[in-house]
């Protein structure tokens, strides 16, 4: 590490829980919000944080992520930026029911979609959800220089970012993500050299 680099910290959370009583895969769909749950959740993390250094908040363009941000925000009399690149992953399934034995995964004409989970063939490829949530780290790592910034994300991203940055295998079993409602995870930077993460669900579950 280069001596006398500054310190920057960019935490990375998942948005608090969305209302959907239809329990749908709402992807990038608009006008899914925070559930009076999430509102809390967001709020509890916001309590957390009020203390850090924190300088930049940026949120994916989604209305969740951009509630779950607010409150962070506006504890630091901060604006919420927006990076398109933290946005929901693509999936073939959005707008239908994907639950075990339920919706969309039990008519075979859609089981050609699930043939390559390492891609994985029913939507973005985790190569790509990789390369721009990096690129919206390093920019929110280089706004916060010296300081700290919060990024609002969401699950898949937030999980194949982590896999990315700590050399694990992108794909996964989407029961082993490491990225609970609220979480946050932590990237510490020296200079703009990546030195180690952390994760904490400072919400509760």
């Amino acid at each position: 590490m280069t001596p006398g680099a500054e310190q920057t910290i960019v935490h990375v959370m998942r948005h608090g829980e969305v209302h959907n009583p239809e329990k749908i895969l709402y992807g990038r769909l608009p006008d899914y919000h925070l559930s009076e749950r999430g509102q809390a959740q967001a709020e509890a993390v916001a309590a957390w944080l009020a203390w850090r250094d924190i300088t930049h908040v940026v949120a994916s363009p989604l209305e969740r992520a951009q509630e779950t941000a607010a409150p962070i925000a506006a504890a630091r009399h901060l604006s919420v930026n927006t990076d398109d690149e933290l946005i929901e992953s693509e999936n073939i399934f959005q707008g239908q029911r994907v639950s075990p034995g339920d919706g969309a995964l039990r008519d075979p004409r859609n089981w050609w979609h699930l043939r390559n989970p390492r891609i994985p063939s029913w939507g973005e490829p985790y190569t790509e959800i990789a390369a721009r949530m990096k690129r919206a780290v390093f920019r929110a790592r280089a706004a916060a220089a010296g300081h700290e910034a919060v990024c609002v994300s969401h699950q898949l991203p937030v999980e194949t970012l982590r896999r990315a940055m700590t050399d694990l295998p992108l794909h996964h079993f989407p029961t082993k993500r490491m990225c609970n409602l609220a979480s946050v995870t932590s990237f510490y930077f020296h200079g703009e050299s990546y030195v180690g993460w952390g994760y904490a669900e400072l919400a509760g579950q």
